[in-house]
């Protein structure tokens, strides 16, 4: 059996940008509620890790590519399914369509870990996975470490608050991507340009209090922004490639 969820949503001006554009926070906030939603209708959602295995789900790579900008007041439809893995990471994959018309993809990564011992727990274990994979619709994309310049550098420090936090009181996967459109300043790209291509790896959580030197670089049409805490610990990267709307 295949599973796929999916979802529609209208791009609201919350969402949007000077330009009109989504904002790659406001997708990826929408991309991780379809994943809950779909995780809660296959019958391995929040309540069932934690009563059944003292466990939750961990976000530890994203990354979409768009085809074009998504606009204020479009219906944005996200389709989602995973790829049934037994190991310790989970990949789910999305298609994403606006009025049938295919505009991106996503792909992200996820482990169960303990909510006692921050282990990892393998899938395969997990028996309300089975049987709810999406077959032939998964994708063959793996999401690498990224590999970052050697000339990083600083430009920018950034306090967090308690405004930039989840549910869980760590800072929300979403604001990473705030951080890095922030830091390589997407306000002085002008009106044409837009973030066709994003990936994120989230390395260590950040609370609120904590600082973020964010360092930024560039190789090729490849840009990169890096936030690190105080100790040189580096606590999440990405990779971001910026295209242009055609007429």
């Amino acid at each position: 059996m295949s599973l796929y969820y999916e979802m529609t949503l209208p791009i609201d001006s919350r969402d949007v940008d000077g330009n009109g554009f989504c904002k790659a926070s406001s997708l990826l906030g929408h991309i991780q509620e379809a994943a809950a939603q779909a995780a809660e209708r296959g019958g391995f959602g929040r309540d069932m890790t934690l009563n059944g295995y003292r466990a939750f789900w961990m976000l530890t790579r994203v990354w979409y590519r768009l085809r074009r900008p998504l606009g204020w007041e479009e219906p944005l439809t996200i389709r989602t399914w995973h790829r049934g893995d037994k190991g310790a990471t989970m990949y789910r994959d999305y298609d994403l369509f606006v009025r049938g018309e295919q505009v991106g993809e996503c792909v992200s990564a996820w482990v169960l870990a303990s909510l006692d011992s921050r282990q990892l727990i393998r899938l395969g274990t997990v028996r309300e996975l089975d049987g709810t994979s999406g077959g032939a619709l998964c994708k063959a994309k793996k999401l690498s470490k990224l590999r970052l310049p050697q000339d990083m550098a600083l430009a920018d420090r950034r306090k967090l608050r308690y405004s930039d936090t989840d549910l869980n009181g760590h800072v929300n996967n979403t604001r990473y991507a705030d951080f890095a459109c922030d830091a390589l300043e997407m306000e002085k790209l002008g009106p044409r340009r837009f973030l066709s291509e994003m990936q994120i790896g989230y390395l260590a959580e950040c609370r609120p209090g904590e600082e973020l030197r964010l360092l930024t670089g560039r190789e090729g049409d490849v840009c990169f922004a890096q936030g690190m805490d105080e100790s040189g610990k580096s606590r999440f990267e990405a990779s971001l490639i910026f295209g242009e709307v055609l007429p």
